[in-house]
């Protein structure tokens, strides 16, 4: 890959799907997508969301709204499911895996809806993939 960041819908999608293609290619540990923290996508200084692919599962951390619009974007997408949900004493949210046995263009698709229907983030946000 050449690229690593993507500020608009389809440059996203495109990114997100040959990010996903080059991570299950090389077998690697896990894919990350981060968002841009200067992308003012946050509410307070809160930490930008970040989702994970670690083979054939999204890894996410939510709060109990935002799990429940992640419940609901599964919804149209049944390919996708909630395997495990985890949430620690110490933390204020759940962590979510989901099992996303799908092509790479698929997966590209549901984490750029997670983005913007779970977290919801503005159009214009900028993702970076920080590891393959």
């Amino acid at each position: 890959m050449t690229r690593f960041d993507a500020a608009t819908e389809s440059e996203r999608l495109s990114l997100f799907a040959d990010a996903a293609a080059a991570h299950r290619a090389r077998s690697s540990d896990v894919m990350t997508v981060d968002i841009d923290p200067d992308s003012d996508t946050s509410d307070g200084g809160e930490v930008p969301p970040w989702i994970q692919l670690v083979g054939t599962e999204v890894v996410m951390d939510c709060t109990d709204e935002e799990l429940d619009r992640l419940k609901s974007l599964l919804t149209e997408f049944p390919e996708f499911r909630i395997d495990e949900l985890v949430t620690p004493e110490e933390a204020e949210g759940t962590n979510a895996v989901i099992t996303a046995r799908s092509d790479a263009n698929r997966v590209a698709g549901f984490i750029e809806r997670a983005f913007l229907d779970v977290y919801e983030l503005e159009p214009e946000y900028k993702a970076w993939v920080t590891a393959i």
